[in-house]
């Protein structure tokens, strides 16, 4: 299978599951309010990551916001945008930009399942001897599944879209930390 059939499957698979849990949801729950504005905004929640790592000359400072809507206790779903600067001293300087689409699925209260398909804009400009630019779009696709405990979840998410030597991830398995208020 090609990149473009696979990308234009996942993407069809992604509208097609955003289309039901959307039905779906609609469908369990009907609800009249003299303010609809006031209901949407009290089932927002925002949130997200800050990083920073510091080294013998690498530094790696990370921010992604996010904000998600609760369907119900059980479903969410949101978009979160992000940013990235990584540099090794003598070697590369690199910036990371995006955005992506997340769906929370809590099944039992302290169980939270993830699928959250990102897009980011890699920039990495060599330094030093090694003088070289490389540009390009990362795509990855997470599924993921974390222990949850009031706004906090702590788990792992794996990129299925991951390819050894290859985007802007050295691994397919990372460790999160999602925070919503």
């Amino acid at each position: 299978m090609s990149k473009n059939n696979f990308t234009s499957y996942l993407k069809a698979i992604l509208i097609v599951f955003i289309l039901f849990v959307s039905n779906n949801l609609t469908a369990q729950q009907r609800t009249f309010s003299s303010n609809p504005a006031a209901d949407f905004w009290n089932k927002v929640q925002f949130g997200g990551g800050f990083g920073l790592s510091l080294g013998s000359g690498y530094t790696d400072i990370s921010i992604a916001p996010s904000a998600i809507y609760n369907f119900n206790e059980y479903v969410s779903m949101g978009v979160g945008l992000q940013y990235t600067y990584a540099s090794q001293r003598n070697f590369y300087t690199s910036n990371l930009y995006g955005g992506s689409i997340i769906a929370l699925v809590n099944p039992i209260p302290e169980i939270q399942l993830s699928a959250e398909l990102e897009q980011l804009r890699v920039n990495v400009k060599g330094t030093g001897q090694n003088d070289f630019t490389n540009n390009f779009w990362n795509t990855g696709l997470f599924v993921g599944a974390g222990y949850r405990t009031n706004n906090v979840t702590v788990g792992l998410r794996y990129n299925v879209l991951y390819k050894e030597n290859q985007g802007a991830y050295s691994d397919a398995f990372m460790p999160f930390v999602r925070v919503y208020f």
